[in-house]
């Protein structure tokens, strides 16, 4: 499957499925209880608005050669842990006893400062200790994996508009002076991807009203779609060569 040949197109689906699943999980439970703000807390707990990506990201690496038994979401997604027994990650590709990738996807709608926080510590924390069980031979005798961030988030006043830092003994660095969470997001990937925390990472936002019709947009093409599935798949495709040399 050609990286361009129909990628914007379901990127837009995957976007349509994240903002129609959240609708549909925001309602269930509001019907169910009668409680608008239970609905919201469901829907950002429900699960399954990820999938679209998810199946997404599958769909390409099988696309490319990898078998779809290599590729697992859902289930079978645990790896071992150094700082904690195991984790549990979004996406893992292992073949032949080898961990060769494994990714996160991510969102947040509303909430923006706590789970801005949550999700900072959150992303750190997963490749801090993946990396670590790696040192130490969790994963024998896999070479260096292949790890990978996705975020989506709503891109709404609260999250666009600049934020004040709080420097009661030192200075923070610069560039988080204005920015909004939409920009520290921004700078959170970038960081992680160039101290190779992640070897990718995928930045977007979406509107809640434009969501469902599939609009999103990319601040940094550093962290679009495209680059993030072209590092991934190169990988991929670097292994099925490698087989067919064998």
């Amino acid at each position: 499957m050609p990286l361009n040949s129909d990628l914007e197109s379901k990127l837009h689906e995957a976007v349509k499925h994240f903002w129609k699943t959240r609708r549909k999980q925001s309602r269930k439970q509001g019907a169910k209880s009668g409680a608008r703000d239970a609905g919201a807390r469901t829907a950002v707990t429900g699960g399954h608005q990820m999938d679209g990506f998810v199946a997404l990201v599958r769909d390409y690496l099988c696309a490319n050669g990898l078998p779809k038994m290599e590729v697992f979401c859902g289930r079978s997604v645990e790896v071992p842990g150094w700082y904690r027994p195991e984790k549990q990650w979004d996406l893992l590709v292992i073949s032949n006893g080898e961990l060769l990738a494994g990714i996160e996807f991510k969102s947040q709608v509303g909430s923006f400062g706590n789970n801005y926080n949550n999700r900072t510590e959150e992303a750190i924390g997963s490749a801090t200790d993946i990396w670590a069980a790696y040192r130490e031979g969790a994963f024998k005798p896999s070479a260096r994996p292949w790890l990978g961030y996705m975020m989506l988030l709503e891109e709404a006043p609260g999250s666009m508009h600049p934020v004040e830092v709080r420097e009661p003994h030192f200075e923070v660095f610069p560039e988080f002076r204005g920015a909004s969470y939409g920009k520290r997001y921004e700078i959170l990937l970038t960081k992680l991807m160039r101290e190779r925390l992640y070897d990718s990472a995928c930045f977007l936002l979406s509107t809640a009203k434009g969501g469902v019709k599939g609009e999103y947009r990319e601040p940094s093409s550093e962290l679009s779609f495209e680059k993030f599935i072209g590092s991934l798949l190169a990988r991929a495709t670097a292994i099925v060569k490698s087989r067919k040399s064998e």
